[in-house]
């Protein structure tokens, strides 16, 4: 079973004097985030969110500027302090740490990274990469190695000397990236770091992240305001709306089974052909669709096939296309029309 390093329960966050009285009015009249300003002059952060977040999983949360999901992520490193909640990070209870265990936990266990680097103008790259490690202590020849190895990770060796100023701004990411994994952090927090880059570099830097995640197994909570980014990225996405968590779940049940309007607006727009799974709307072999098929006539395909890979091969036959699991074992079939269905609808 999946370690859980991150725990959010019952997280509210309002901003005012009236905080208190505010949270209650919205437990038990229902208050929305404009009647709780109108009457108590709070500010609704977040509200009541919960999640947990799995050992080396990408956990995207995104919604509309407004709807607390930068507010929600200085939480974890509790840069925001909660009205009401549990948080737990790496098995630790957040809102029982004092001022140095808190700040070692945030020096030692937890990296973040900003949209703006707020790279020191006046540091090198390789300075502004080990300053973590200056902060701890680390002496100078630990801090260069350490420094070396991070930008030859995000292929900025050679930049070593340069200055911010001299850096493109893709660059400029790529020095923040590295700068976050310098302290080798067992969690990362990432609020919106690509996106005001062109799409390209944008890009680029996504399959770099996607890239050094894997590699090093790090657990990461990533915002953004992007679908298209979340979808890519994202083993999880959970929207939000007015401090709200809206849905939780993976690229494709976010995208076929949206919970409610807000949601169904979100991914409308969205190509389902690289995340809608052949296991998604495949018939089971007991199925009507599936009774008279001479399978031995049909292509295989394995349970994890995509929509796209499903009409190449759909392209190749006139029969059904048989689903095996990860055993070889056919266990679905699916026809040209529920190809078709599935394609316009994304669930059959």
């Amino acid at each position: 079973m999946a370690e859980d390093v991150i725990i959010l329960k019952n997280v509210w966050k309002i901003f005012g004097d009236r905080a208190d009285e505010a949270m209650q009015a919205v437990i038990q009249r229902g208050l929305s985030k404009p009647e709780v300003l109108d009457e108590f002059g709070c500010v609704v952060g977040i509200a009541d969110c919960s999640f947990t977040v799995t050992r080396g999983e990408i956990f995207c949360v995104m919604g509309l500027s407004g709807s607390g999901k930068s507010t929600m992520v200085r939480h974890l490193n509790r840069l925001i302090e909660p009205t009401a909640g549990e948080i737990s990070v790496l098995g630790k209870d957040m809102l029982s740490l004092g001022g140095d265990a808190l700040r070692e936990m945030r020096a030692m266990h937890i990296g973040m990274v900003f949209q703006h680097m707020a790279l020191l103008p006046h540091r090198t790259v390789r300075d502004n990469v080990g300053f973590p490690l200056q902060v701890r202590g680390e002496p100078k020849s630990k801090r260069w190695e350490v420094s070396q190895k991070c930008l030859n990770m995000v292929n900025l060796d050679g930049y070593e000397d340069r200055f911010p100023r001299e850096l493109s701004g893709g660059m400029q990411q790529r020095v923040g990236l590295a700068r976050a994994l310098a302290s080798d952090p067992a969690v990362l927090l990432m609020d919106e770091p690509f996106s005001a880059l062109d799409p390209l570099i944008r890009r680029q830097l996504q399959d770099q992240f996607m890239a050094l995640s894997n590699e090093l197994n790090k657990t990461t909570v990533f915002i953004t305001h992007d679908l298209d980014e979340a979808i890519r990225i994202g083993h999880r996405i959970a929207i939000m709306k007015d401090g709200r968590i809206v849905q939780v779940g993976t690229p494709e049940e976010i995208v076929t089974n949206p919970a409610d309007d807000y949601v169904k607006d979100f991914v409308e727009g969205i190509s389902k052909l690289k995340l809608v799974f052949a296991r998604s709307i495949m018939q089971p072999m007991d199925s009507d669709d599936a009774a008279g098929i001479e399978l031995s006539s049909c292509p295989r395909a394995a349970d994890g096939t995509d929509l796209d890979q499903l009409i190449d091969i759909a392209t190749t036959t006139e029969h059904p296309i048989v689903i095996q699991d990860d055993a070889k074992n056919d266990v679905g079939v699916i026809t040209k029309s529920r190809l078709l269905k599935g394609i316009q609808g994304g669930k059959a």
